[in-house]
């Protein structure tokens, strides 16, 4: 599985080959995930058998897509039936297999390669590859299923134990033909990643979640195809460090770094325009910004449309709607905030917002968006507070024949409920009284309040108006 953090910075488990999950999961293994009802079931224990060298890339492909766990295909161009035309003696390979174009071998206990012959015969038309979760810690194993793959473009490597792994250069070029590779939980080294980016010249999706990187190295070499990087939840505090991602990945479109709590953005304007050029998307979800000024420097970044800002310091006193309505008037350019298009009429509603929010701020205090968004608008006047909750209450005036009386009535009790209040009133039995209601400010007469169960504020009663108490006659 694709073990990366989301674009909201949390960490799922997710895939660019979960589609072709639903299509062959009711086929594979018990050695690599669970099967639904009704699927093949491989013999033996549910979890792969004890091996002191783990088990080896071409034993579990050979197990997981034979005919007896993996009957056919499912669906056009998903894969291929690949028959070897010789095999060395000995070897785990079936007869055939029934191989898809996109290989998910999670959580097998891999270790090894297996023989490179049978790689060669068996995955010319691979295209997608998912290797987390095993046991890989040997670089020149995983090159040599990589190297084998000629047509592969995606490589899922995450939570494989690969800290303190020197990776040799020229096992490096195994890698070249890969494009998406995903790094996650690998605790691989910083040197490594860029001996790997020097080596894959078409690299354009890179994933380096959860490997406790504290700084970054800069490279000389620079990779000028990336367009993501996804390095969330490590622990770049210092904008010195993300700097040295520009000048290495020129033409990142996406950078993806929540949970890193960076604390500040301190280039200027002209530094932060020539940094990202390219730069179209940014989550800085769960950072550590704590000053406006911090995020009025995301305009400096000359085609950034697109930013995530969920969990920071500086929005904690706010309220939901005062978070949203702030950021979209401080942040012009941005057509997507957290994840939600701002339309037109919510950006000039946020300005408007954005304006009366400061007009009793004095003016050293006042934001320089401010006085931008007042030439544009005028110095807009406070909006009036009106009280739409329904009345609970009304002061009235009873009269029952001579007698007047004023009375402090709920206006959520019911007409019936009303008449039992006035029996000690106007002295009558609920039984024996007719009660009108008389709006002050209506032409019309008296209404009688004939219904027992209807609610008072239903009368729309405000205060001064009158209940005429008529006792009934015999």
């Amino acid at each position: 599985m694709y073990n990366a953090t989301n674009i909201d910075g949390e960490v799922k488990t997710g895939s660019r080959v979960q589609y072709s999950l639903l299509l062959w999961m009711s086929a594979s293994s018990p050695h690599c995930g669970q099967a639904e009802a009704g699927s093949a079931q491989w013999d033996g224990a549910m979890e792969p058998p004890e091996d002191m060298e783990g088990r080896t890339f071409v034993e579990v492909m050979s197990e997981k897509y034979s005919p007896e766990n993996f009957p056919c295909r499912r669906g056009p161009g998903m894969g291929v039936v690949v028959v070897p035309t010789a095999g060395p003696q000995g070897s785990p390979m079936k007869d055939r297999l029934n191989l898809p174009s996109v290989l998910v071998l999670n959580s097998c206990g891999i270790s090894r390669a297996g023989e490179r012959a049978e790689i060669v015969a068996f995955c010319a038309h691979v295209i997608e590859l998912d290797l987390s979760h095993n046991k890989l810690q040997d670089w020149h194993e995983i090159g040599k299923i990589v190297s084998n793959i000629p047509n592969l473009d995606f490589l899922n490597l995450s939570s494989n134990p690969l800290a303190g792994m020197a990776l040799d250069p020229r096992c490096a070029e195994a890698f070249s033909r890969v494009r998406r590779l995903v790094l996650n939980n690998t605790q691989v080294s910083w040197d490594t990643v860029l001996l790997l980016a020097r080596e894959i010249p078409e690299l354009e999706e890179l994933f380096l979640c959860l490997n406790e990187y504290s700084s970054v190295s800069v490279s000389s070499v620079v990779c000028p195809t990336l367009r993501l990087l996804h390095i969330t939840d490590n622990s770049l505090k210092d904008w010195t460090e993300v700097r040295k991602f520009g000048p290495m990945f020129p033409s990142l479109e996406t950078l993806i770094m929540a949970n890193n709590h960076l604390t500040s953005i301190q280039d200027n304007k002209d530094i932060l325009q020539r940094l990202f050029p390219k730069l179209r998307s940014m989550n800085l979800n769960n950072s550590g910004l704590s000053q406006w000024d911090d995020i009025e420097k995301l305009n400096f970044f000359p085609r950034l449309e697109e930013v995530r800002l969920q969990g920071i310091p500086l929005l904690q006193t706010y309220t939901n709607v005062e978070r949203r309505s702030l950021m979209i008037a401080q942040l012009p350019a941005i057509s997507l905030l957290n994840g939600s298009v701002v339309t037109d009429n919510e950006r000039e509603d946020a300005e408007r917002f954005f304006i009366r929010y400061y007009l009793d701020y004095p003016e050293e205090e006042l934001p320089d968006r401010y006085h931008s968004l007042v030439t544009k608008y005028g110095k807009l006047e406070p909006l009036a507070e009106i009280d739409l909750r329904p009345r609970c209450r009304a002061q009235v005036e009873v009269h029952c024949e001579e007698k007047v009386q004023e009375l402090n009535i709920r206006l959520d009790q019911t007409v019936a409920e009303l008449k039992k209040q006035l029996t000690t009133v106007v002295q009558l039995s609920t039984n024996s009284m007719r009660l009108y209601y008389i709006d002050k400010f209506s032409a019309f007469g008296p209404e009688e309040m004939r219904y027992n169960t209807r609610a008072l504020h239903s009368y729309s009663i405000q205060d001064g108006d009158e209940i005429l108490v008529v006792p009934k006659t015999k």
